[in-house]
């Protein structure tokens, strides 16, 4: 009997560990994977456990016991790929965003093991501050810096869901670097559609730029940062604005052409992709193809588009990983500076956890792209 559990708990973490390999499909939460992707680190030493215990405890049954320990390793090994294929990455990066960016002296590694045991970030507070009728924006100061950088942090969640808070923790990481952040709310869907949120994304703007000497911040350095849906509001919204005073787009997993996400979503996926677009746009593209158009930052892309930093998991059950790889090459053929951080193992999300693969690798660019182009 005790040999069948420990053969149940190394299928149940090979099982896990298999989210690092394979997309999870829709019947599992999409937050499974982010666990094994990003702390699967941690979990294997279930797995090593295991396999110790079934060849002590491995008596007559030697099969079984060889059984367990067999796929127990295989969990073991899955769950350390992310931290592996991470390190792997961080060999190259710094290369690639020199190149693409110019040098910047970092004073650490893109990828470091004993990171992963490392300290959280230590809490900046932050100042609600209403920028338009009904909108907020929570403004951390950059820490230790006087007319700092701001970067713009535009929030996820279908564009119908979300706040300012999301993912508080990287705003505070951003201002112990010395970057200014105003992370905001905007107009939600359904009750209000595109150009909405660009209008709000605008507002925002212009708030940081005429209250900058109150709010210690350069108003010739401003950077948009979005995620997933925000990460599509700000693409679309700096390459359209033609701002110098934006000097860069940062955008994780984000859908960046909404024609090409309306044409592979299904109805029945995790997030009904369809019908997010249809209350977010005013209809499906035939009716809204204006709308459709310019909510597109892939459509906007000129030689003139700002330097852009993408992050995204191949994994990402929510955003198709293509969204952002397509959008790299457009970049790229206007000859517009960009470089695509793409995660082989991760999923949506993928830099939550600040200390683990996806979060040093990521961390580590958006320093070097903030400190780049906000020179």
């Amino acid at each position: 009997m005790f040999r069948w559990i420990l053969l149940t708990l190394a299928v149940a973490f090979a099982t896990l560990g298999s989210l690092t390999v394979v997309k999870a499909p829709d019947w599992v939460p999409w937050k499974t994977a982010l666990l094994a992707g990003e702390y699967g680190h941690w979990l294997a030493v279930a797995p090593v456990l295991v396999v110790a215990v079934a060849w002590w405890k491995r008596g007559p049954a030697l099969r079984l016991a060889r059984g367990i320990v067999g796929v127990a390793l295989l969990a073991a090994v899955l769950l350390l790929r992310p931290v592996a294929t991470a390190w792997w990455l961080a060999r190259s990066l710094p290369e690639e965003l020199e190149r693409q960016f110019g040098r910047v002296e970092m004073g650490r590694a893109a990828f470091s093991f004993g990171a992963l045991a490392g300290e959280g970030v230590a809490p900046v507070a932050a100042e609600t501050r209403p920028y338009a009728s009904g909108l907020a924006m929570d403004f951390y100061r950059a820490v230790g810096r006087e007319r700092a950088p701001c970067v713009i942090v535009v929030h996820g969640g279908g564009w119908d869901g979300g706040d300012r808070t999301e993912i508080a923790h990287f705003n505070h990481w951003l201002a112990r670097r010395g970057f200014a952040v105003a992370a905001i709310d905007y107009r939600l869907a359904p009750k209000f559609t595109w150009p909405a949120p660009r209008d709000d994304v605008l507002a925002a703007l212009a708030y940081v730029k005429a209250n900058a000497p109150t709010l210690g911040i350069d108003p010739t350095r401003l950077v948009l940062f979005g995620r997933s849906a925000g990460g599509n509001i700000a693409e679309a919204t700096a390459y359209a604005a033609a701002d110098p005073t934006i000097r860069g787009v940062i955008a994780f997993y984000a859908p960046a052409d909404l024609h090409f996400a309306y044409v592979f979503g299904r109805e029945d996926d995790v997030l009904k992709s369809p019908h997010l677009l249809r209350q977010y746009l005013g209809g499906p593209p035939e009716a809204a193809r204006a709308a459709y158009d310019s909510a597109s930052g892939y459509l906007q892309v000129t030689k003139s588009a700002r330097p852009t930093l993408l992050v995204h998991g191949r994994l990402d059950p929510l955003v198709w990983h293509r969204q952002s790889e397509r959008l790299a090459k457009r970049l790229a053929a206007r000859d517009v500076s960009q470089v695509f951080v793409s995660l082989p193992w991760a999923t949506h999300a993928c830099e939550y956890n600040l200390r683990g693969p996806g979060g040093q690798l990521t961390t580590f660019a958006v320093e070097w792209f903030l400190a780049a182009v906000t020179k």
